[in-house]
């Protein structure tokens, strides 16, 4: 990645950490008094500032509950929740997009081992990942908007899952803020004795879901790798990466025609076709730690090239779901001319 590229990563990131750790250190300036008085100062606009300040919020780490709280007392019961459940998730969107601008590409590249394996399980899993754990409040909400973000799922999956996953919670903790602080300071315990009960009915049931993920991406390391064994990646979600990181690398494996036919190709890709791809693969070999998105028509070719490249050592390896037809289909940009040859 070219220093103009790192510059504005490395000043969001600063940015978003300085402003954390500020409010970690002046942690008594979040009184839930202090926000109910700001908001009541904007009059009409108070709904809006408060969705805004929960979603501020939530991105630099400040717990949920103290919204939730505030916002039952502010806005009732019914508009506190929506309001609630609205910052809550335009938060967690902002982290989740924060953390795969800022490090995915570089997290990925470092993954290695069980975390690896880890990752691939919970990418596997998607949206139900994201469904299960926000619906145990055993794992820390802040913190876990930041996680997921370094993996491939989908940004809409994610979206939706926690939106619907999180309105339990959110009418719990909502209602607690309505009922008056005096019920919030004994009623929190009760209601997060109760989400977490039912958490671990869940928790019973995912976990074994991810261990036979994990099991099944175990053997990898001891058998050649085949298409089932590949990562993939959204076209919606690549089209955002190659948007903040146009030097990924994007091999596409269809036959010249089809490369430059009717579907088009994704801009600055590679030509290698399939039957060339093991004869040719030195050609890649310098790259071996950039990563690669692999490319074709549908999605076949190019998980069975996915698996050809990671037999040949290539660990950063995903495969374009759908394939050009998916791409086509979501209406993102194509280029129909030849591309030029790999350069860092």
């Amino acid at each position: 990645m070219t220093p103009r590229a790192i510059l504005p990563r490395l000043a969001l990131g600063l940015a978003v950490a300085g402003a954390a750790i500020w409010l970690a250190l002046d942690r008594d300036r979040l009184d839930p008094a202090l926000i109910e008085g700001s908001m009541r100062d904007l009059g009409l606009w108070a709904p809006l500032g408060y969705v805004a300040l929960f979603a501020f919020g939530t991105v630099l780490f400040v717990p949920g509950a103290i919204f939730g709280l505030a916002g039952g007392a502010l806005f009732g019961p019914v508009w506190g929740t929506v309001l609630n459940l609205i910052g809550a998730t335009l938060g967690a969107t902002l982290a989740f997009l924060a953390a795969r601008y800022l490090a995915a590409d570089w997290a990925r590249r470092r993954a290695g081992g069980r975390l690896d394996r880890l990752i691939a399980g919970v990418e596997a899993e998607g949206w139900r990942f994201v469904a299960f754990v926000r619906l145990v409040p055993l794992f820390p909400f802040n913190l876990l908007n930041y996680a997921l973000g370094l993996t491939r799922i989908s940004l809409t999956h994610y979206v939706v899952a926690s939106l619907i996953c999180m309105a339990p919670g959110t009418i719990a903790y909502t209602y607690l803020g309505y009922a008056g602080r005096a019920a919030f300071a004994g009623g929190e315990t009760m209601v997060r004795t109760g989400l977490i009960a039912l958490g671990l009915l869940a928790l019973a049931a995912f976990i074994p879901r991810i261990v036979r993920r994990m099991r099944a991406a175990g053997p990898a390391e001891r058998r050649p790798a085949t298409a089932a064994d590949v990562s993939w990646i959204e076209a919606s979600d690549l089209a955002d990466w190659l948007a903040h990181d146009p030097g990924s690398i994007v091999v596409d494996v269809r036959g010249p025609d089809e490369f430059c036919g009717a579907l088009g190709h994704l801009r600055g890709a590679q030509n290698i076709p399939l039957d060339e791809l093991q004869r040719r693969i030195s050609e890649l070999a310098e790259f071996r730690e950039c990563g690669f998105t692999l490319v074709c028509r549908t999605q076949i070719r190019s998980a069975k090239a996915a698996a050809l490249l990671k037999n040949a050592g290539f660990g950063d390896v995903r495969v374009l779901r759908g394939g050009m037809d998916q791409w086509n289909k979501n209406g993102l940009p194509v280029e129909d001319r030849a591309a030029q040859p790999l350069s860092k």
